[in-house]
């Protein structure tokens, strides 16, 4: 079966790559490098985050039970949120909706589908909100930083034109010299998962920092470079993109729930001393 095999350089970096974004068929049936790609990305993701269920007191097969679920409603809300600000590509032909192989996923659908699905499961399973969504922050950082590289294989996912030296062309983006956009959030999100590892994680104060880290690092890094991208969704009611006003209001969320929760833990602490001063002079 014919199909388009991708001639992609970085004339700045001297840099130039072959490539196909299918990684091998089994008879009429083609496994896509994207999916591929995103598997090891969700298996890493999964793998970190159970490495840190028992810091943050969680039970390992809860959280499993939570990802589980998420994993379900995370395909289900990429896929929704794409239809919904694409309307007009199949409102005529309502059958194109299911064929998610044809390609259509929302990295920011399946954020809210993963959230949503594993609160859910995580208040049946009796698992605290806050926590959870701690230890799933370096997940989420860690499944999109490899996962954007099936954008890559896949040709898409890029920016309007630029002149700069890691400058990306290829037939996928019509032989213009683009923004490697998939790159900057790939890089973006993997310094991020260090930071908050080796940083963020050392000194939490308060259930819920590590998310709210989360919301300000990747929320800063998709509001800039979603408007550098040449295919965003935009809103049907207005010519504002969707995923960067999603991510400014991320942005506004994490920062004031930092705030809020950095003066509480401080009143916290402040308490614990003057007691702890108290019970000495006793």
């Amino acid at each position: 079966m014919n199909h388009d095999v991708y001639n992609v350089t970085f004339p700045g970096l001297g840099l130039s790559f072959k490539v196909d974004p299918i990684a091998f068929t089994i008879g009429s049936f083609s496994v896509y490098w994207y999916g591929i790609i995103i598997a090891v990305g969700f298996t890493l993701a999964l793998s970190y985050c159970i490495s840190r269920t028992k810091k943050h007191n969680i039970d390992t097969d809860k959280f499993t039970d939570c990802i589980i679920v998420g994993l379900i409603t995370a395909i289900i809300g990429a896929r929704a949120y794409y239809v919904a600000f694409s309307w007009d590509k199949y409102k005529d032909n309502l059958s194109e909706i299911f064929n998610v192989h044809g390609g259509g996923l929302a990295i920011y659908g399946g954020i809210i589908g993963a959230v949503i699905g594993g609160l859910i499961m995580a208040k049946i399973q009796k698992v605290k909100i806050l926590p959870l969504l701690d230890v799933a922050a370096g997940g989420f950082l860690i499944g999109q930083g490899i996962g954007r590289w099936g954008n890559f294989m896949n040709q898409e996912a890029f920016g309007s034109e630029t002149s700069l030296p890691w400058r990306m062309v290829s037939e996928g983006t019509g032989g213009v010299a683009v923004h490697p956009c998939f790159l900057y959030e790939s890089l973006w999100c993997l310094i991020g998962v260090l930071i908050l590892h080796f940083v963020v994680s050392k000194r939490q104060r308060y259930n819920g920092q590590l998310m709210y880290f989360y919301l300000v690092w990747y929320g800063f890094e998709r509001t800039i470079v979603e408007g550098l991208r040449a295919d965003s969704l935009y809103l049907p009611f207005a010519d504002i993109r969707v995923s960067q006003l999603i991510s400014l209001v991320m942005v506004i969320v994490g920062v004031v729930m930092l705030i809020i929760h950095r003066k509480t833990a401080d009143e916290c602490f402040v308490e614990a001393a003057d007691s702890a001063d108290t019970e000495k002079a006793e």
